[in-house]
């Protein structure tokens, strides 16, 4: 057996070994870290290209039935905090890292990452080659596999379990992660509003009514922020229970897996549609789209990360946006029920937003709200007061306006 890597934490170095397993045979040994009692624990193996943000990324609901493996060599050296969770708590499966930070240093931290692992039993890998496992997953596409910090498990019994993996194609992943209860969200940015691209609030409040399919919370921050008034709500809510708060708008968030499976979602998406503007975000594309009829089917490896390159179709104008989602749909299916292109991934060329034609339902693939990750895209959030205002999904031309007014650029 391979000798895992050491690391320049004595404290760690005393850690019990850990594997990953994946379905292909392959094998990485390495350390464990967070929770490290004897387990195996089973998902789709991905990884994210961001520099940081690791906090942000763990605590993404969007993450539930993944084993994530981080690209950037070392992580953990600004330890975490109470502020930037982004969830109610961590439902990866697994994290992978080459090397954990022996040091936290920042005036925010309060803790170790190892430590946020271990009080929400998460396990971590560290110790092994991420590039290679980055390049693996690049070239085969994604793979389901194992971690394992058992030593009475073999090579062979693991790399078997891997490949009897469910996998995450055709299940419905949302329903572990979206809230039970409804509730109102009032917090927004706080202290830590962005200091750059401030715009007026709109002259009144829009009640908002937001179906939580696994939604980052800095979504519904940047909602209040913008003008709304956001009740929360689960993603089987019916059309009908919406309908009677006599919401302005219905924003649809992200969320986990095979959004084909979700079809509680999609059926209210129907309903709504035309009735009441709607806005979608990731997953939230996803199941408006398959609500008007589109297609969806699973990438190579998908995009993860806080530098994918979108661009606008009418502008041609190119952001730099954070991402993190494992699907896409059809571009043909969605513009033969109806849907018009706004957005296209520069790296795969894969659809990235899109609006209705005749109604107001607007949405993106990527994560306007960052955390983490660029703030290019925030004026998204405007648009939607926009189609909310107007009754009309925004075009390039209220687009590019936002997107000038936010960046204070003078319009041409």
């Amino acid at each position: 057996m391979p000798t895992p890597l050491s690391t320049t934490d004595p404290l760690l170095d005393s850690q019990p070994p850990a594997r990953l397993a994946l379905a292909d045979g392959s094998i990485f040994h390495g350390r464990a870290f967070g929770f490290t009692e004897p387990r195996v624990v089973e998902g789709e193996v991905c990884f994210n290209t961001s520099l940081g943000g690791y906090q942000e990324i763990i605590t993404d609901p969007s993450y539930a039935g993944q084993i994530v493996t981080m690209t950037c060599p070392q992580i953990g050296n600004y330890g975490v905090n109470e502020e930037d969770v982004e969830s109610r708590g961590l439902f990866a499966r697994g994290f992978v890292v080459r090397e954990l930070s022996a040091i936290a240093s920042n005036y925010r931290s309060a803790k170790r990452l190892e430590q946020l692992l271990a009080e929400h039993q998460l396990t971590g890998l560290t110790g092994v080659d991420t590039r290679a496992l980055t390049r693996k997953l690049r070239i085969t596409g994604a793979l389901d596999g194992v971690l394992c910090t058992d030593p009475g498990r073999t090579d062979a019994e693991l790399v078997e379990m891997a490949r009897a993996s469910r996998g995450v194609v055709g299940i419905d992943m949302v329903s572990t992660v979206t809230l039970g209860d409804t509730q109102r969200w009032t917090q927004d940015w706080g202290a830590w509003a962005p200091l750059q691209g401030e715009v007026d609030l709109p002259d009144r409040r829009f009640s908002i009514v937001a179906i939580d399919c696994g939604a980052k919370l800095n979504i519904f921050r940047s909602l209040v922020a913008t003008g709304c008034d956001v009740t929360v709500v689960s993603n089987d809510t019916p059309a009908e229970a919406i309908l009677e708060r006599r919401p302005d708008g219905v924003f649809v968030s992200n969320g986990p897996g095979d959004p084909a499976a979700v079809t509680a979602t999609i059926d209210t998406l129907g309903k709504v549609a035309g009735q009441v503007p709607v806005f979608g975000i990731c997953l939230g594309l996803q199941l408006m789209a398959l609500s008007l009829g589109a297609e969806s089917f699973k990438l190579k490896f998908g995009h993860r990360g806080g530098n994918q390159p979108v661009q606008n179709l009418h502008t041609r104008k190119v952001e730099i946006t954070s991402q993190n989602h494992g699907f896409a749909i059809d571009t043909a299916s969605l513009e033969k029920a109806g849907g018009e292109p706004t957005h296209l991934n520069l790296n795969d060329q894969t659809l990235e937003g899109f609006r209705h034609r005749d109604m107001p339902f607007f949405a993106v693939q990527y994560h306007p709200e960052a955390s983490p990750g660029p703030h290019d895209a925030r004026y998204l959030f405007d648009c939607f007061i926009d189609m909310m205002t107007t009754g009309q999904s925004p075009t390039g031309e209220h687009m590019d306006a936002a997107q000038r007014k936010r960046n204070r650029i003078a319009a041409r």
